[in-house]
């Protein structure tokens, strides 16, 4: 019997549009042979199913069931493409696993850990994962604009600490441009890290579990004619992927270890997408994606290509191992 698949996208975040399309491209690839495949959207006024025809049905909250005609319909797995809170932040996965429902991604402390960069840096930090120079501040905090700038130096990034796809980050070059760029992530987020610049090559990582084993996929590096890797140059076109990276043995070796090395210390499962910036041999890490971008032109698909698994062998996988 086929099982009931719930394509959850939408999201409360800036990524909203962004998880729209990578579920839609869930739903396209699926296989309709093996799956029931069913859009959920979920928005902070509304979760609904989306029918065929565009149609809207009122989601279920207490059960996350869907009430079709006379028929009432639950789901057997959840495949998560949603982008930013409440699916990479843990919420949802909290959410399924009290209503005992398998879903593709991490589990929920695994989930907010990651969306918090600083927690997860400094979580990572005592087994030798390397960082950036970083200073933190709290919504209210009081600014010390030369003691940040002691520690991180000239030129930094600011960055919204719980927000993906470049929402609220700048890259800073003057002192005088730091209190603008801290306005800008706060917008986004109540927490901000703001971190030394590295100057190195910019890599991103997929870890996957594929077929029950931990996966590292093709490392891809990113090249953009932006100032740095911002919105533009991942959604506009504005950047070069290249897949695989052009890296020494000794770049690659180090960079597929440590990527594999934090998946196995934080115990992920489901997709993962890791950034690195590395200088001469050693990679230094940024963040960690959780529900990484999943359209044809998304860096983890470009990766799985490379290694032989197609989007549709890649999402089967997924729901397979969640199931398991």
């Amino acid at each position: 019997m086929k099982k009931n698949i719930a394509i959850i996208m939408g999201g409360y975040s800036s990524e909203y549009k962004i998880s729209i399309k990578s579920g839609n491209v869930v739903f396209k690839y699926l296989d309709k042979q093996k799956f029931n495949a069913y859009r959920i959207i979920i928005s902070k006024e509304k979760w609904v199913y989306l029918d065929e025809e565009e149609n809207e049905l009122p989601v279920n909250r207490h059960d996350f069931s869907v009430t079709i005609g006379n028929r009432l319909l639950r789901f057997d797995c959840v495949f998560n493409a949603i982008h930013g809170s409440p699916g990479e932040d843990g919420l949802m996965q909290a959410y399924f696993a009290l209503l005992g429902i398998p879903h593709t991604s991490c589990n929920h402390y695994q989930a907010a850990l990651t969306f918090n960069k600083r927690d997860l840096l400094s979580t990572l930090n005592p087994y030798g994962i390397k960082a950036a120079n970083s200073y933190y501040l709290n919504l209210g905090d009081t600014m010390d604009h030369d003691a940040i700038l002691e520690k991180v130096g000239l030129p930094c990034f600011v960055k919204a600490n719980k927000a993906g796809s470049s929402f609220g980050i700048s890259k800073v070059y003057k002192k005088k441009e730091l209190q603008a760029a801290i306005d800008k992530a706060f917008h986004e987020d109540d927490e901000i890290i703001i971190e030394s610049f590295l100057d190195g090559t910019e890599v991103s990582v997929g870890v996957i579990t594929f077929k029950g084993k931990t996966l590292v996929l093709p490392i891809t590096e990113i090249i953009t004619d932006n100032d740095f890797f911002d919105y533009e140059a991942k959604y506009e076109g504005k950047s070069k992927e290249i897949t695989p990276a052009r890296l020494t043995r000794s770049q690659e070796e180090n960079t597929m270890r440590q990527a594999k090395k934090v998946y196995d210390i934080l115990k992920m499962k489901g997709f993962s997408r890791s950034e690195f910036i590395l200088i001469g041999n050693e990679p230094y890490m940024l963040e960690m994606n959780t529900t990484p971008g999943l359209t044809e032109e998304s860096i983890l698909p470009q990766q799985a290509r490379k290694a032989g698994i197609g989007l549709p062998e890649l999402f089967e996988n997924a729901i397979t191992e969640a199931l398991e």
